[in-house]
């Protein structure tokens, strides 16, 4: 065996090809093969070849190797196997993708001795062999291109020639010669005809597959097996395609009947997709028969309606009465438009009852994507589904959404990573081909297909023409069983169409002209399918027409459209937030803890193995926390955090924080893991407090708000009973998840009737650091708060953050609650509370003056709310000002109007209430504080409201530190009085 001959999976089939021409004639095999040829052949009982004078293959041969004795076969039918002892392992077929390279590429074709012509022969058949690989591969890979996807064969596409024959010189005369089949599915030989046939049946038919991009080569060679051997096209019994043409009947129907019912009410309706009923039927109950049991949808709007009704069961006559405007979300004040509403059920499927969500979602289309990636994390977790099995996320999206919004790529981000993952998402794609009323592809995206973001994460892709239903099915069951099996994203893309405009008012005729009167002569997949089945004679003439008439009726009856669902089914894995509904804010909770365990805590949170080498200032930071825990010295805020987490897991508790630093805090305050100095590992000591404590984690996200926070609000709407944290890094970062605070935090109460206890820590403070990273914009939460939706609080000590983080786990209440945390004050010296504080007392919403003022001589109270705090009471005692009272609001939402009218009342000189702050004027709490329903209501006579802080500005704050200097202390000396004007006074009524 020659040394330099390359012995892998790519040469596998020249290696068969020259074992076969030893044993035909051995002289034909360069001499240094003999040694590994002869065992090969006394392996398989045969006795070796004799010598014989070198001979050039038969004229006109038209096999690699002639027939006649051949290497032992092996059970996959791949290539003979060499004995272990020869060194050489090949795999159970060829490299499939080995196939690219020219002759010349490969070392070692012709036989080193051979005659002249013998060596022109050989080397001929050896270069077709490798064409004919060549063209298997460029159709595995490339013959989406020529895939029949599109029903509407809108678009011309490219011509593929390297994907024919003719491309690599066969002609007609060559298609009936028998070649080696390489790695495909079939028998090891076949005539060119039978390879090509095989191979645009199932890569140029009704499915264009897109597997290139994926490395690895198990997840290609499983799905090229699951194509192939089927040729692209399932094997349905009869009974199976009527089942399959009565799901594609109730989503044509359901359409149709809403279409007449409620003219010119919007629904988004599914004509033109309806295949996407029986595909998302066989995910579920092909899902179910697999271990399935709860499967968590996500969706706009297109064809919501009719996964309501005829997938998760919604009672028509519940719909119809959204339609009449006679019905609302049960515990929702303001109420939502129908096709953003969510809904559950559990529905019977072969392998037992799954609980199925789906999603409530507002009109920003993917933005539900991490939410629902969130929702199946905490209901896996729950379950202790560590192999992510037992919960399923699906997904189905808009062609220009897909293609065209951030979140989806950063959602795909988040797919492998560790403290995000789900196991794989199944995607599908509603392709209809049309971004909205007045745009195509050429305006919506740069790729050639709406999907090709998914190549991201290597996640293989189908297309589907959206008119066979069979096709549509066969997608969706490799997609489940992919998805089991690798636990990966999968991606299928139904291309489909709209019948009708953007909304049922619309008419994209106006602009969509070419488009639409091809649309108006379509048949349809209900149709098409039945008319399929009509000359297969699986149904009779007029069995389908019977079909949709019993449809209608039921419909009209009332009852249930989609597979059974089961009434008694466990509720066991299902959160309860019963407990939570109709709870003040102000309910009681006793968050102290003794000290001894107090103590006993902050030693467990500090503990780590003997020989974990810690960095020197991390091991300060322990030594320092250790004499927290005993008392000596006062707490700071990275212990009082990490002490309020430690105490709510020994309550039984579990914990999660995201966001980016988070682990060990951007300010270097946390170090909730900690690294070893000497060799790779890390430590998180709050997750060995005792054996079989609740669930810790904190996870270091990717460079993403959007996605991460609607991971964490999906998360938490899914575990009332878990605290869940996301942290920005600077508190302005949250401006990159605008959409999840304004349509999920705030308002999914109002409009959905939903609870959500996710924690928001803001960064927040004007330290000098310019406009990016001073400000987290205040005022958009308190412009948001109303009815009671959500808190919004600045802690100004470590043992108020104690008592708040407790606070939120230990009152049956569970609203979203922002925080507005510290930067400069995490190692401020006054910013520091003693051991006692956290077996006493409790969370104030208001924190009154602490210095010995007597409130008699007080004639000015300043109210503020975190770090400006430090500054104006530093500045006070500099001056010796007595009559200056100080007074902290902790919690600005709810408005803690009780405890404002107390302090007020306790300085009965005060004619003075000053607000302070850092912001500018139009920014920070100012204007909320105006309201009569705050502070600006509640002045006595004679009493007037100053304001102190920034003037108006664009800019949350200065850019420029000697700016910010001087913007600070004119803003201390006016709350302090101290000869600043005053300006925006406003006396009471």
């Amino acid at each position: 065996m020659p040394e330099s001959a390359p012995l892998h999976g790519e040469n596998a089939a020249f290696i068969d090809g020259l074992y076969r021409s030893y044993l035909r004639d051995p002289a034909s095999v360069d001499p240094s093969w003999h040694a590994c040829f002869e065992e090969c052949a006394r392996e398989e009982g045969k006795a070796p070849p004799a010598p014989a004078t070198a001979r050039a293959p038969a004229a006109g041969a038209e096999r690699l190797a002639s027939p006649g004795p051949a290497p032992r076969a092996r059970p996959d039918g791949g290539p003979a196997a060499l004995p272990p002892s020869c060194g050489v392992r090949l795999p159970a077929r060829p490299h499939p993708d080995a196939l690219a390279g020219a002759p010349g590429d490969l070392p070692g074709l012709v036989p080193a001795g051979a005659p002249p012509e013998h060596a022109r022969d050989f080397s001929e058949l050896v270069d077709e062999q490798v064409r004919v690989l060549q063209l298997i591969g460029a159709i595995r890979y490339r013959g989406h291109w020529e895939a029949d996807v599109d029903p509407l064969d809108l678009y011309e596409r490219p011509p593929m020639p390297d994907t024919h024959p003719e491309y690599y010189g066969f002609g007609p005369a060559d298609m009936a010669r028998i070649f080696n089949t390489g790695s495909v599915f079939m028998a090891p030989e076949a005539p060119l005809s039978e390879i090509c046939s095989l191979l645009r049946d199932t890569y140029c038919g009704s499915i264009g597959t897109e597997l290139a991009h994926v490395s690895s080569t198990e997840q290609r060679r499983w799905v090229q097996e699951r194509l192939e051997r089927a040729r692209g096209r399932p094997g349905f019994d009869p009974a199976r395609k009527k089942d399959l043409l009565h799901r594609v009947t109730a989503a044509r129907k359901l359409e149709e009947y809403l279409h007449r019912k409620y003219v010119g009410q919007k629904r988004f309706s599914l004509e033109g997709g309806e295949n996407l009923i029986p595909m998302l039927d066989e995910v579920i109950q092909r899902a179910g028969a697999q271990g399935v049991r709860e499967a968590i949808i996500g969706m706009a709007h297109r064809g919501r309606l009719n996964v309501l009704v005829n997938i998760l069961g919604k009672h028509p006559a519940t719909l119809f009465g959204e339609f009449e405007g006679k019905t609302d979300t049960a515990g929702a004040r303001s109420g939502d438009v129908k096709y953003h509403l969510g809904f559950s059920s559990d529905v019977q499927s072969p392998g037992g009852p799954v609980h199925l969500v789906l999603a409530f979602n507002p009109s920003h289309l993917e933005i539900i994507n991490p939410v629902v990636e969130g929702s199946v994390r905490a209901r896996q977790e729950r379950r202790r589904d560590h192999e992510r099995n037992a919960v399923l996320p699906v997904l189905v999206h808009g062609d220009a959404a897909f293609a065209g919004q951030g979140v989806v790529t950063e959602t795909l981000n988040l797919s492998e990573t560790r403290g995000y993952g789900t196991g794989g998402t199944i995607h599908i794609v509603v392709n209809n081909q049309i971004g909205f009323t007045t745009s195509d592809p050429l305006d919506t995206r740069s790729t050639l297909y709406c999907t090709d973001v998914a190549k991201l994460v290597q996640a293989p892709i189908f297309h589907v023409n959206g008119n066979d239903t069979e096709a549509a099915v066969f997608v969706a069951q490799l997609a489940v069983d992919f998805r089991m099996r690798f636990n990966k994203d999968i991606v299928l893309d139904l291309v489909c169409f709209r019948r009708w405009g953007h909304n049922e008012a619309d008419e994209p005729l106006a602009t969509q002209p070419m488009m639409y009167r091809k649309i108006q002569v379509q048949k349809g997949a209900r149709r098409t399918y039945a008319e399929q089945l009509l000359r297969e004679g699986v149904i009779a003439e007029g069995e389908d027409r019977e079909m949709s008439e019993v449809y209608l009726s039921e419909l009209e009856e009332n009852r249930v459209m989609s597979r059974p669902l089961v009434r008694d089914h466990s509720k066991a894995f299902i959160a309860d937030w019963s407990p939570y509904a109709g709870i003040h804010w102000r309910a009681p909770s006793d968050t102290t803890v003794p000290l001894d365990r107090v103590e006993a805590l902050g030693v467990a949170m500090c503990r780590h193995p003997e020989d974990f080498a810690l960095h020197r200032s991390v091991r300060r930071i322990l030594d320092a926390r250790l004499e927290m825990a005993r008392g000596e010295r006062p707490v700071d805020w990275g212990f009082a955090e990490n002490l309020a987490c430690a105490s709510l897991l020994d309550d039984g508790c579990p914990v999660r924080l995201s966001g980016q630093d988070s682990q060990r805090g951007t300010f270097f305050h946390r170090h909730a893991v900690l690294h070893n100095q000497k060799r790779r590992g890390t430590w998180t000591p709050l997750q060995h407090l005792a054996e079989g404590q609740p669930r810790y984690e904190v996870i270091n996200s990717l460079l993403s708000e959007e996605a991460v926070l609607g991971f964490e609000y999906g998360f938490a709407t899914a575990e009332p009973e878990a605290l869940t944290i996301w942290e920005a890094q600077f508190g302005d970062f949250a401006n990159g998840a605008q959409v999840i605070i304004d349509q999920f935090l705030s308002s999914c109460e109002s409009k959905w009737g939903r609870y959500c206890g996710l924690v928001m820590f803001l960064p927040h403070g004007f330290d000098g650091q310019g406009p990016e990273h001073s400000s987290a914009r205040l005022e958009r939460y308190l412009q948001l708060c109303a009815e009671d939706n959500m808190q919004v609080c600045i802690p100004s000590t470590p043992a108020q953050m104690f008592h708040l983080l407790r606070r939120q786990m230990l009152r049956p209440y569970r609203k979203p609650l922002i925080v507005m945390t510290p930067k400069s004050l995490l190692r401020h010296r006054l910013a520091a509370s003693p051991r006692e504080t956290l077996a006493e007392g409790g969370f104030q919403v208001l924190i009154d003056e602490r210095d010995p003022i007597p409130p008699a001589r007080v004639t000015r109270v300043v109210l503020c709310a975190g770090k400006v705090y430090y500054d104006l009471v530093e500045k006070r005692r500099e001056r010796g000002l007595d009559h200056v009272a100080l007074a902290r609001i902790e919690q600005l939402y709810p408005f803690p109007r009780e405890e404002v009218t107390a302090l007020l009342e306790r300085y009965p000189k005060a004619t003075e209430i000053c607000w302070a702050q850092e912001e500018p004027r139009n920014q920070g709490a100012w204007l909320f504080m105006l309201s009569r329903r705050h502070l600006g209501g509640m002045l006595r006579e004679r009493q007037v409201l100053g304001y102190a802080g920034r003037t108006y500005s664009a800019s949350p704050a200065a850019g420029y530190l000697n700016v910010h200097l001087a913007e600070q202390r004119a803003l201390v000396e006016s709350a302090l009085g101290l000869g600043a004007e005053r300006s925006g006074r406003r006396r009471s009524a």
